[in-house]
């Protein structure tokens, strides 16, 4: 007589192959999420480099008011008009203080010949872990840990 044996995997089969791919991801996603965490550190260099830029050009084109007063004044809705107010010279996005794991704070110093840029992981260890400094030097100062100051070490020296 013939033994009827049933097509497919058994019970066994597939909890062997759910085990395996929850392994996978056990290992995959710290990864993952390490590598997210880096993205972020460095689109938050690279917008602070943006914030320096735009604050720089806001200054050599409005003469009378210098640096600009805050961080919106660098952004304006869709269609901008370049105003002292509006100058449309960062995203809105950007110009909110927030963006990608970030938050940017910007300060005018000295009534206008001076500005402090920083800027903070949004969730420490989660969004990042470095902090960031800038002012009209236009350098880009970071710390990993701890907020960032004008003698914390300059990005790419």
């Amino acid at each position: 007589m013939r033994s009827k044996r049933s097509q497919g995997f058994s019970l066994i089969e597939m909890l062997i192959v759910v085990v395996v791919i929850l392994i996978i991801v056990a290992i995959a996603i710290p990864k993952l999420l390490a590598v997210r965490m880096t993205a972020n550190q460095t689109a938050a260099a690279a917008n602070m480099r943006s914030i320096d830029t735009a604050a720089t050009g806001y200054a050599s084109q409005y003469t009378s008011v210098g640096y600009p007063a805050a961080l919106a004044d660098l952004g304006g809705a869709d269609p901008c008009t370049p105003s002292s107010t509006t100058a449309c010279l960062v995203d809105n996005t950007l110009a909110s203080g927030s963006k990608q794991g970030y938050t940017f704070t910007y300060a005018q110093v000295s009534s206008g010949t001076d500005f402090t840029l920083s800027g903070a992981p949004t969730n420490v260890n989660t969004t990042g872990r470095r902090y960031y400094y800038s002012d009209s030097t236009n350098e880009i100062h970071y710390n990993d840990g701890s907020a960032a100051t004008a003698a914390s070490p300059v990005i790419g020296s």
